[in-house]
């Protein structure tokens, strides 16, 4: 694994080179059910799973990087649970400044534009939907006046996108979407699609949406991951580690193993969420 040293509360040193970290998708999960809702995510994937998905244990494992933002987020997999979920990723982020939190919303949600105003007064950045535990296509026509209100009030989208065992998050459903909602600030996780590269840089590669490395850098050979980042552009990625699925030491090595330049590593590690979700840059 390439060496860095820690800059406590700043950042990290790899060789002479520094960077400020930000983990731009991390899971969190209440207490009482931080253990079961964590093993029901590694036995959906069949990934033994690097932690639990408790705040403070997310910020314990990212210290050892350097990280110093975190976007925190969980999924609703029943309507009922969506302010739930909500008033969670709101209550820790006033505990953590150094959160930033993602919402979640569900197709069969009865008050969704009440709820995208509510998301807006408690301060959350944006929605984090999972197409494939939510069981709905990503372009499903129910979510296109959803999508719309979403870019309408400038709060991004993370996806999960991809996954060769279902069609649900099928990354050509986030190119309808893009194609239809072209206001829409649309995060397509995994590279844009989990166990299905190829597919992503067919469909997103030449559209606006972000992606993030979370779940991909331990699968995809180097070769193809430096072609996606050279076909999509590096000012379109943000590192992140899918915790509690990954071990945040581990995901960093990982990245720095690509090879990148030092501003293409900054970009990716820092810099372009920090434009995006803390305005910073722009």
């Amino acid at each position: 694994m390439t060496g860095f040293q820690v800059v406590e509360h700043k950042g990290v040193l790899v060789g002479e080179a520094f960077y400020r970290v930000a983990d731009a998708h991390a899971h969190i999960f209440p207490g009482k059910i931080a253990e079961k809702a964590t093993r029901s995510i590694g036995d959906f994937y069949g990934i033994p799973m690097a932690e639990v998905g408790l705040p403070h244990r997310l910020v314990e494992q990212g210290e050892k990087i350097g990280v110093t933002k975190y976007l925190v987020c969980s999924t609703a997999t029943t309507p009922g649970q969506v302010e739930t979920i909500n008033n969670f990723i709101h209550e820790k982020c006033g505990k953590y400044p150094q959160f930033v939190g993602l919402a979640t919303l569900h197709p069969d949600y009865p008050r969704i534009e009440e709820e995208i105003g509510r998301i807006g007064e408690l301060g959350l950045r944006g929605v984090k939907l999972h197409p494939d535990f939510q069981k709905f296509p990503i372009d499903d026509e129910r979510m296109m006046p959803v999508y719309k209100l979403l870019a309408e009030k400038k709060l991004p989208v993370l996806f999960h996108t991809g996954d060769d065992r279902y069609d649900f998050s099928h990354p050509k459903r986030l190119y309808n979407v893009l194609q239809k909602v072209p206001g829409l600030t649309a995060i397509a996780a995994h590279f844009g699609g989990y166990r299905q590269w190829d597919e992503s840089a067919e469909w997103l590669a030449n559209t606006n949406a972000y992606m993030d490395t979370s779940s991909t850098l331990f699968a995809l050979e180097k070769g193809k991951a430096l072609e996606m980042l050279g076909r999509c552009g590096v000012e379109r990625f943000f590192f992140g580690t899918d915790y509690p699925m990954w071990d945040h030491e581990k995901e960093l090595g990982r990245f720095l193993a690509l090879g990148l330049s030092e501003e293409e590593n900054r970009a990716i590690l820092y810099d372009n969420f920090a434009r995006l979700f803390l305005g910073e840059g722009n």
